[in-house]
């Protein structure tokens, strides 16, 4: 028997809340296809290829299968800051988006995102879209190693300045980051905005919802953010 978005709502209180970006906060999917189109043509890769297992990985891990003389952070730099510039009007906000990260920031709750792609690709981002910006910020060269490893979001808990901490809330969209999540020791809310029920699943979130429409910031008591999940799949 299937299940369904369906489930009455809770609320959790959690120490702090760290999210990844591309997918789980930014829908930028088509300007990716874009961006891996043109860079696998001028590699001699067939695309398809590239799309088939980048998402949600550094691009810099990518380039390493393909073409290790530009696997270096200038150059994934470069090539990621181009993204927002030449294909902008290609993204948008994962709905509920821009309304999750204002009231993160308006309530004072310990939020962060933690993201595979850099600086220069998330500036770029917030910029476009006009998105409020986290105090916290963990980035692909912020890391030796990329999501599924849990260091990243170990180094967001870090820098939320809550490091004994295991009760922390990550979003994410791929099953690679849903397994940085856990891994690390975290509670996991994931959307279906990139990958099958399937896939997700087989990551093993705690929660599984579409969008964030279903998360809701409902304050801040004790230094925790209390956040209502609502129509989570069961």
């Amino acid at each position: 028997m299937s299940g369904s978005f369906s489930a009455p709502p809770q609320v959790h209180a959690f120490d702090g809340l760290l999210s990844d970006f591309d997918g789980t906060i930014v829908d930028s999917t088509d300007a990716i296809v874009k961006h891996w189109h043109q860079i696998g043509e001028e590699m001699g890769v067939d695309p398809k290829t590239i799309l088939a297992t980048s998402h949600g990985r550094r691009s810099i891990d990518v380039m390493q299968l393909y073409d290790k003389t530009k696997a270096n952070w200038e150059y994934v730099n470069y090539i990621e800051g181009q993204i927002p510039e030449k294909w902008g009007s290609d993204a948008k906000e994962i709905p509920g988006g821009r309304d999750l990260l204002t009231a993160l920031d308006n309530t004072g709750a310990k939020w962060g995102v933690v993201t595979s792609g850099t600086q220069a690709l998330v500036d770029g981002w917030l910029k476009v879209l006009d998105l409020t910006r986290p105090k916290v910020l963990v980035v692909a060269s912020d890391v030796e190693q990329g999501k599924p490893d849990p260091r990243c979001y170990l180094l967001g808990r870090e820098r939320l300045g809550i490091q004994e901490s295991t009760n922390i809330v990550v979003l994410e969209d791929a099953p690679a980051g849903i397994r940085a999540g856990k891994e690390a020791g975290f509670k996991v809310i994931a959307l279906t905005t990139t990958h099958s029920m399937e896939r997700i699943q087989e990551a093993k979130p705690d929660w599984i919802v579409e969008d964030l429409r279903s998360l809701t910031v409902k304050g801040v008591e004790n230094g925790k953010v209390q956040l209502e999940i609502t129509n989570a799949y069961q």
